[in-house]
């Protein structure tokens, strides 16, 4: 199995370069952005744990987020791998995510650091705005 970590500020192409991944190793892609607007648009019980925090004003605390990762990866247990977008973005997080993978006796394979001008992400950025 293969399991892969893309790190990156929002516009560095994170995913993009899953798309590329995932289709070349038929792995699965969990963004931690697509994992939450799902779980608050269809009210799940994390969903609405995480929204009581948003609403607030509050970060989403880390069990909650890796609770709800924990879930996407059960939901695709004959997954050949998994590429986490956005996840882990603390040592907190990265220290959550080892713990579940070493429990299933797997590991992070590897990540990918994607590194960008800023001009260029403040770019992308606005021109994401124009169309999302």
């Amino acid at each position: 199995m293969k399991n892969i970590v893309l790190f990156g500020p929002p516009g560095s192409g994170k995913g993009t370069q899953a798309e590329v991944l995932k289709d070349k190793y038929n792995l699965v892609h969990i963004s931690t952005g697509d994992v939450f607007r799902h779980n608050i648009k269809n009210e799940s019980p994390l969903g609405k744990l995480a929204k009581s925090y948003m609403d607030d004003g509050n970060l989403v605390p880390d069990e909650v987020t890796i609770d709800m990762l924990k879930a996407e990866v059960e939901k695709n247990k004959e997954a050949n791998g998994f590429i986490f977008d956005g996840f882990p973005r603390t040592e907190s997080q990265a220290g959550s995510l080892d713990a579940f993978l070493n429990e299933k006796g797997e590991t992070i394979n590897g990540m990918v650091a994607l590194e960008v001008a800023e001009d260029l992400l403040v770019e992308r950025l606005l021109n994401r705005g124009l169309t999302s």
